[in-house]
């Protein structure tokens, strides 16, 4: 007996097979590109990138591992999130996916009722809801391409996406559901009420939208179609799971709100698991959790670890040549210089915001503290410090609306490949931090969704306890965290309210220069 997860994330595809006890029993990767870009800002990948990757996963699965492949009982999926596919009534792509990265807003505002208005001015949120109004990608397509809008039948993210390609149903989890989408977070379902603003604000018909199932629930069965095109045996079922954060934090056992978890990944987030629904940021849902009752209230750094590759590209090309030629990553070479680069790195602070989020509508990111001293290196250990600052505000955020102290943290994602960068990152949160056996802990949620699914486990509890082992664990160091501590405090966590007018008035120019720049 064994489970497949599937794990489509932003830059690769993976596929793999799982034992009960949470071993890794055959494993394939296949690597794409993130995406493309036709405009600055913009973010979009073909869907068949995504499908035939994951057919190229699960044939060299076949091919490499045949004795693994025939133990396969069922199948589970994991995706990044928030990234959109729409599609006509065969399920056909009508126009190139939407990846979360991408930036492009739709203009004009919502049409809210006054009372609404009010509401949202009073709590000052105002902006923020037009924010979403904007940057749901129904708006932009009805604005920018409105043929294809009349064509649309279903409105997917990419779990759903995928999990029609595979059992030929619209039908999607209910804790994959993360995006600028109509769903009651609270009650984990679609917007009831056809008059609650949300219609409004995101413009999205209720028909377009997929049926969607608790995790752990069969979602189909892989049809000939797909059998044929995967090497998958036909009629396997394919068993609900959630996105990619929610599945790495059951994947490092993360079941209370003093248990933390950490993606050091694209997007750098930090979540928990509670009972109580808990906006962590006002307006801004946590996401339902793969535990039933339970949501993961969440923070996070859009850019993330993404801001490392910034770095390789623009100004470690000497450290990418040596990986070559040592074979190996560049990751490895650049930990040297976070050992040796002082902690704190003489006062080189950056504040990680690279792209706005929902709290900050208008945030840019910044590098403060430069002096003659400061090298390209303590810029790359500024990065993974300002990571950590964000995350530690995150973590601070989280305690103050659960009521509860996070007592240790899992982490997860490319990053914490990196023992130097989870000793930094502990040192910053100043709570012991840990890894279990596997990195690839949204694989490993997704194969416990699945293990419970077909009943081979009665509860999550039982399959944590059987499939997830903590394998090293990281322990603050007491002066480092002190002076972390006293740079987060003096300057850290004063930044944005110092920025916030400049970063503003940037936006404004920025976006006049542009538009003025587009028209020519």
């Amino acid at each position: 007996m064994s489970v497949l997860a599937i794990d489509c994330g932003t830059q690769s595809l993976r596929a793999i097979i799982f034992s009960d006890k949470g071993d890794v029993l055959a494993g394939e990767k296949v690597d794409f590109e993130p995406y493309y870009s036709r405009e600055s800002g913009w973010a979009e990948q073909s869907p068949e990138v995504y499908w035939e990757s994951l057919a190229k996963a699960t044939n060299r699965l076949k091919e490499k591992s045949p004795k693994e492949f025939q133990s396969i009982e069922a199948v589970t999926l994991t995706t990044q999130r928030a990234t959109i596919v729409v599609v006509d009534k065969n399920g056909t792509p009508l126009r190139d996916a939407f990846v979360w990265l991408d930036e492009r807003e739709a203009f004009g505002k919502p049409k809210l009722y006054f009372h609404e208005q009010l509401a949202f001015w009073l709590i000052k949120k105002l902006p923020t809801a037009r924010m979403a109004y904007r940057r749901s990608k129904a708006n932009w397509i009805k604005q920018n391409e409105p043929e294809i809008w009349n064509k649309v039948h279903k409105y997917l993210l990419l779990s759903g996406y995928l999990t029609y390609k595979l059992v030929g149903e619209f039908v999607d989890s209910i804790a994959s559901q993360v995006g600028y989408i109509p769903f009651d977070y609270k009650k984990k379902d679609w917007i009831k009420s056809d008059f609650h603003y949300k219609w409004r604000l995101f413009g999205i018909e209720r028909d377009k939208l997929p049926r969607l199932v608790e995790p752990t629930v069969i979602l189909g069965y892989i049809t000939k179609s797909a059998a044929q095109f995967t090497g998958l045996k036909e009629g396997l079922p394919l068993i609900s799971a959630g996105a990619d954060k929610q599945c790495e934090t059951l994947g490092v056992g993360c079941f209370s709100p003093n248990v933390g978890s950490i993606s050091l990944g694209t997007t750098a987030k930090i979540q928990t698991t509670t009972p109580k629904y808990v906006e962590v940021i006002p307006f801004i849902p946590p996401y339902p959790s793969i535990l039933s009752n339970a949501y993961n209230p969440e923070f996070g750094v859009s850019r993330g670890f993404w801001l490392v590759t910034w770095f390789k590209k623009e100004f470690a090309h000497s450290e990418v040549r040596e990986a070559e030629e040592l074979n190996t990553f560049p990751e490895k070479i650049l930990d040297r210089y976070l050992r040796e680069i002082p902690d704190g790195s003489d006062g080189l602070i950056i504040q990680p915001t690279w792209t706005a989020g929902p709290e900050r509508p208008f945030s840019r990111g910044a590098i403060v503290g430069f002096s003659d001293r400061h090298t390209r290196l303590h810029v790359y250990k500024a990065i993974i410090e300002g990571i950590g600052y964000a995350l530690l505000e995150g973590k601070m955020r989280i305690e103050r609306k659960t009521g509860v102290k996070l007592e240790r943290i899992g982490l997860s994602g490319g990053g914490s490949k990196s023992e130097e960068v989870c000793q930094i990152t502990t040192n910053i949160l100043g709570v012991p931090t840990y890894k279990v056996q596997t990195n690839e802990t949204a694989s490993l949620g997704a194969a416990i969704a699945g293990y419970v699914g077909i009943g081979r486990y009665k509860t999550f509890e039982e399959a944590v306890q059987n499939m997830v082992r903590i394998e090293k664990i990281f322990y603050p160091d007491t002066e480092k965290s002190r002076v972390y501590s006293e740079y987060f405090n003096k300057v850290y966590a004063k930044m944005w309210k110092r920025m916030e007018k400049l970063y503003y008035e940037l936006g404004k120019i920025t976006s006049k220069i542009n538009n003025l720049q587009n028209r020519i």
